[in-house]
């Protein structure tokens, strides 16, 4: 044979190059293709059923101050909590704080579920300044409204002495304050035992000296008070947080299902710069060391105290005044007893919500999770977020959220919910229907405007009502603030019993495998370099042939 002649391998051994795979395949390929479809969609429509309810908006949004439409009212209303009545569920309650024209409180009262409010005076005790500040509210479990106050005095505004007053008819009208603390009583809550009436908790911090924008000492303790006759005597005080930490603030409290009582607050560790006022009260890059977020837990009415450390790397975001610092939220579901902790954190490269549970076996915390479904990194603000658990143990969580402006200072604010102990979470939806300046507010021209401490919310099993700080109707010369609240309604979803749910999911996972058991052989006994490798025999047997002849 001479050299330049070519073998020509068998035809039947080797594929057109040009001609697609495809249509060489045998027929199992096409079966189990169908598999492949059948089980993958059997595997979807399955997952379809483990979604919680779809949240959506009710409306638009509404005020809850009455001069929230007026320009003429220049009050700064910020700082909300919000109650509602355990015998008359349409009886809604929103106590806040007043920042300018002048140092005040106020009280909102609606009896149609939201859907309009009216102010109920506050009635100042006798030989005080007229400076009430500061208040929380609660109903007792027989239906009584409670309400704590703080009295401030002289030019520094100091903290005098924090009173309380009730109300017997659903907060028409309140009844003569009774001291409760004496002065430099700061970040003062009130919390209601469900179970028991006339049974009361108040947390605080008590300072014992304080300069401009400063605590003056370290060392000041988070304090507790319990009253089981309704505020008419007090037990003993304790100290909630341990005397290692010298720097805390921003106690939150909640109780559980079983009476106990827990306390999360702020581990500031050596921020001096906000605990201490090196800030001087203006704005700029926040403390560059790391806070702790620490749990506090008496099983014994707030007679002893012991603690949990949630988390000791929460990067700070912001600078604040000690005075009336960023607040933490907790929750407690009451049916199962889990834990719910969260604060906003910059660990991330920018503030973002975070949220870490702890279940009633667990030793220790799980998180933190990043709730707010947000690219990451994105230099726009997640803030400020607050909790609340349904009575089938969704949990919404709502916070302000700057995702829309690149210049992270239009401020809306944002609603997520889980359905599986905060494991995940759904798709944000906006409770805001107009977004709102976050810089108006005092101390604006400092560079630390003073938007509030805390949002509010409130859950039941189909609904979720937010109050939050709102500037729409502002501008900010006036420093005007006011109370907007939005409904957000679940939707339930269709139902499918647990075996054919079951069935859906592992059937369509078996189909499946199945369709890929056909599919990958088939495939790869089509493609042109398999077939091609497979004539090489032939066509070495063919070559060997050629020159044996």
């Amino acid at each position: 044979m001479a050299p330049t002649d070519i073998v020509e391998p068998p035809e039947q051994d080797l594929a057109d190059p040009g001609e697609p795979a495809v249509s060489r395949m045998p027929p199992r390929w096409l079966l189990g293709a169908a598999l492949v479809l059948l089980g993958a969609g059997a595997i979807l429509v399955s997952t379809a059923y483990d979604r919680g309810p779809a949240a959506s908006r009710l409306g638009a949004n509404a005020p809850v101050n009455a001069g929230a439409g007026n320009q003429l009212d220049i009050s700064a209303h910020n700082s909300p909590s919000l109650v509602r009545s355990p015998v008359d569920a349409k009886l809604l309650v929103v106590a806040n704080r007043i920042e300018t024209p002048r140092y005040s409180c106020a009280l909102h009262v609606s009896r149609d579920a939201g859907a309009s409010w009216s102010q109920t005076p506050i009635p100042l005790p006798a030989g005080e300044e007229p400076k009430c500040y500061a208040p929380d509210v609660a109903f007792g479990a027989d239906g009584t409204l409670y309400m704590t106050f703080v009295t401030l005095h002289g030019t520094g505004n100091v903290p005098h002495a924090v009173w309380l007053t009730s109300s017997q008819d659903g907060g028409r009208t309140l009844g003569t304050p009774t001291k409760v603390l004496p002065e430099l009583a700061f970040q003062v809550r009130l919390v209601a035992d469900p179970a028991k009436a006339g049974r009361l908790y108040v947390t605080w911090l008590q300072a014992s000296d304080v300069g401009l924008f400063r605590f003056s000492e370290t060392g000041n303790p988070i304090r507790a008070i319990r009253s089981d006759d309704g505020g008419r005597t007090w037990t003993r005080r304790t100290r909630v947080s341990s005397p290692a930490r010298g720097r805390v603030v921003a106690p939150v409290p909640a109780l559980g299902p079983g009476g106990d009582l827990y306390v999360l607050y702020l581990d500031l560790g050596d921020d001096r710069l906000d605990y201490d006022g090196v800030h001087q009260g203006r704005g700029g890059p926040p403390y560059e060391g790391r806070f702790s977020l620490v749990l506090a837990r008496s099983r014994d009415q707030a007679a002893t105290w012991q603690e949990s450390v949630v988390d000791t790397k929460i990067v700070p975001t912001q600078r604040f005044i000690a005075f009336i610092p960023p607040l933490p939220a907790l929750a407690v579901d009451q049916h199962s007893g889990r834990l719910y902790a969260a604060f906003e954190d910059g660990r991330d490269g920018d503030p973002d919500v975070m949220l870490w549970t702890l279940g009633p076996r667990d030793a220790r915390w799980s998180g933190p999770r990043r709730v707010n479904d947000t690219p990451q990194g994105d230099g726009r603000a997640q803030y400020r977020p607050q909790l609340s658990v349904g009575p089938g143990g969704r949990l919404d969580v709502v916070y302000y959220d700057r995702r829309r402006d690149p210049r992270n200072r239009r401020n809306e604010v944002s609603l997520q919910s889980s359905f599986d102990d905060g494991r995940s979470f759904s798709p944000s939806i906006a409770l805001s229907d107009r977004s709102f300046d976050s810089q108006i507010g005092q101390g604006y021209e400092r560079g630390m405007p003073e938007f509030g401490n805390r949002l509010a919310s409130l859950s039941t099993k189909d609904r979720m009502l937010a109050v939050w700080t709102d500037t729409r109707n502002s501008v900010q010369v006036s420093g005007k603030q006011d109370l907007m609240h939005a409904i957000a309604v679940f939707s339930d979803p269709p139902r499918l019993g647990a075996f054919p749910r079951a069935l859906l999911r592992y059937g369509g996972l078996l189909l499946l495998l199945l369709g890929l058991a056909l599919v990958v052989p088939a495939v790869a006994a089509a493609h042109p370099l398999t077939r091609a490798r497979a004539g090489l025999p032939a066509v070495a047997a063919a070559v060997r042939r050629r020159r044996g002849s």
